[in-house]
């Protein structure tokens, strides 16, 4: 197994000696630099995977030192954590946005070094493989270290680059978008559109004339002329997401076009040839579908010439803390707040969680933590997962705390009901107003009315 290499910059001895003692306790090689020019020279003799780097220095402060870095080719830049006693928000805001990876105030834990450490170094391997595989997997990033998951990821570089017509299997919220997208960014098409078609989304009457499009008065209302979205991804990729819910006439119509590589506008006299690679996805299982008579048995072997299964979340529980670090980088950095971390006891708990939603449901609840939650430490009192699909009973160590996350679901769900306003939320409770904000304090809940 590689053994990772830290570099420590921090101008104190003690905290150099400190940090590195602990990190070869944990298994890393680690080196230390008193400033930032030795620093610097020191990343131009070796490739470290992580720097941990002081803001406030003598000479190159930290800010300086991170910016130089970030100069670097990708594949020679460390991930890099900043440390400092004295910074601001505003400071981390900065420095967050300028590359790195999480933020550090001082007096340092072991136990936060150590995770935040872990955490930088697995990012930046992951990073590394979507680069390997181009820039459009940057823009779309498959995350996950699950066999499954890696599997998907050789599928696309294998196929991406071809023709062939490509059905997404998953249930919803698993990512299949994301896949669709992109498939068509590694693609020889990538310049050209991706054209999107919900056929699930889009009513009955309507789907024939979004699909084909249609020529003025073909139809009552039809007063234009209208392109459809076939027409539009000519030289492109096709999306046709939900396919399944396609009714059977319009699969007639759509297989007729794959076959003759040509669509006929409703109203209109003549076809249109058309050139694009259709990518389709569903929830279903068309082979049941197609011995209920709800989906045509020749459309499903049209469509199904390279199939790519996409797993539900909890069929990979390995991958949450990944996703889950990576939503809290992605969101603290959108909304401008303090770098978070994720405590053992709160990774443990998003485990456990069957996650009925899948990756988007995770995708929205940290989004909502990192919004209500002002904590830097994240721990299991601060995720708030539907009470009856938790971890088991077991997890909690008394009454008190099942009580405390059952009360703070709750308050927590009628503050979504009101958009965050605590006066309403009071009176939906029947609380005082001063009374729901003493609540919400004890149990971690933190907005301003």
């Amino acid at each position: 197994m590689k053994r990772h290499h830290i570099l420590v910059i921090d101008d104190e001895p003690g905290i150099r000696e400190t940090l590195c003692a602990v990190l070869e306790d944990e298994g890393y090689a680690a080196e230390a630099a008193p400033d930032g020019e030795s620093g610097l020279a020191r990343l131009a003799e070796f490739p470290f995977d992580c720097v941990l780097l002081d803001v406030w220095m003598p000479g190159l402060d930290g800010m300086d030192v991170l910016n130089r870095i970030e100069e670097r080719p990708e594949a020679e830049r460390p991930a890099v954590v900043m440390i400092s006693g004295h910074a601001t928000i505003e400071t981390a805001v900065r420095a967050t946005k300028m590359g790195a990876f999480d933020f550090l105030e001082k007096p340092l834990t072991i136990e936060k070094v150590v995770v935040v450490v872990k955490n930088s170094i697995e990012q930046r391997r992951l990073a590394m493989e979507l680069a390997r595989l181009g820039e459009p997997m940057m823009r779309y990033p498959i995350i996950g270290d699950s066999v499954p998951m890696k599997a998907v990821r050789q599928q696309l570089s294998l196929m991406a680059a071809t023709n062939g017509r490509v059905l997404i299997y998953g249930e919803s919220g698993t990512g299949k978008e994301l896949v669709a997208h992109a498939i068509h960014a590694l693609s020889p098409r990538a310049k050209e559109a991706f054209v999107e078609v919900n056929c699930a989304a889009i009513p009955e009457d309507l789907i024939e004339s979004e699909l084909f499009g249609h020529r003025r008065g073909s139809f009552a209302g039809a007063s234009e002329d209208k392109v459809g979205k076939i027409q539009k991804a000519d030289g492109g990729t096709l999306f046709l997401d939900e396919v399944g819910d396609m009714s059977l006439r319009t699969q007639a119509k759509v297989l007729r076009v794959l076959d003759e590589q040509r669509v006929e506008p409703l109203g209109a006299n003549e076809s249109i040839r058309v050139d694009c690679r259709v990518i389709a996805a569903t929830n279903k299982q068309l082979e049941q579908e197609i011995d209920r008579g709800n989906f045509r048995e020749d459309l499903f072997y049209r469509l199904n010439v390279i199939p790519i299964n996409v797993p539900a979340l909890r069929e990979r529980n390995e991958d949450v803390p990944l996703l889950a670090r990576h939503f809290l980088h992605e969101f603290t950095t959108a909304y401008g707040r303090k770098a978070k971390e994720l405590a053992p006891d709160a990774l443990a708990l998003l485990q456990e969680y069957a996650w009925p939603g899948n990756v988007r449901e995770l995708r929205n609840l940290i989004e909502r933590i990192v919004i209500m939650n002002p904590q830097m430490r994240i721990d299991a009192r601060h995720i708030p997962l539907p009470v009856n699909r938790r971890a088991p009973a077991e997890t909690f160590s008394s009454l008190q705390e099942v009580r405390e996350a059952a009360e703070r679901e709750y308050i927590l769900k009628k503050l979504e009901e009101t958009k965050g306003n605590v006066s309403r939320t009071a009176e939906l409770l029947g609380l005082e107003r001063s009374h729901l904000y003493r609540k919400m304090k004890a149990l971690g809940i933190a907005l301003k009315d």
